[in-house]
Order: structure tokens, then sequence, then C-alpha cells
């Protein structure tokens, strides 16, 4: 999958947060990336290179980072309208 699809993946799960390059997950929506760990309220940076992904787990901030190259699949998770 191309990086600008991936790009747009990522966008539409998310929303700038204000005065930095970081954008958090929509309310009520869940990213999961490669069929990994599902992340709900984690804040996303989109690198040149690499994607972080941040969130809170029993009381410490983990960070993960793909890259962009071994990305094969993201799946949002939403409630049904």
């Amino acid at each position: 999958m191309k990086k600008e699809t991936l790009e747009k993946v990522f966008e539409y799960a998310s929303k700038p947060v204000q005065g930095t390059m970081s954008r958090k997950l929509r309310k009520d929506v869940k990213i999961q990336v490669n069929e990994g760990e599902v992340y709900e309220g984690a804040t996303l940076f989109l690198g040149e290179e690499f994607v972080r992904v941040t969130c809170a787990k029993d009381g410490a901030a983990l960070n993960t980072y793909y890259d962009w190259e071994r990305i094969a699949s993201v799946r949002t998770i939403g409630p049904v309208e």
C-alpha cells in the first residue's frame, strides 16, 4: 500500500493536535496496524520515514514506531451509525 494512501487513513481516523505536528484519534475511533494491537485514545505522529503511536497503558506512556514501508494494513474501528 502506498504511503499517501496510509496517510489518508490515519488522517481520517484522527484530528490535529493544536500547536503540534501530532494527531489524536477521534472519539470512539480505534486503529489497528498490521493486525497487531488495537489502539484507542492514542496520539499519532506521521513522520517522513515512520509512524509513531503513543498511548498510555498501566500508568506508562508507550511509543510504538512503524516503518511506512512495512505497514501492510491499517484497520479503523468505530461505532455503527
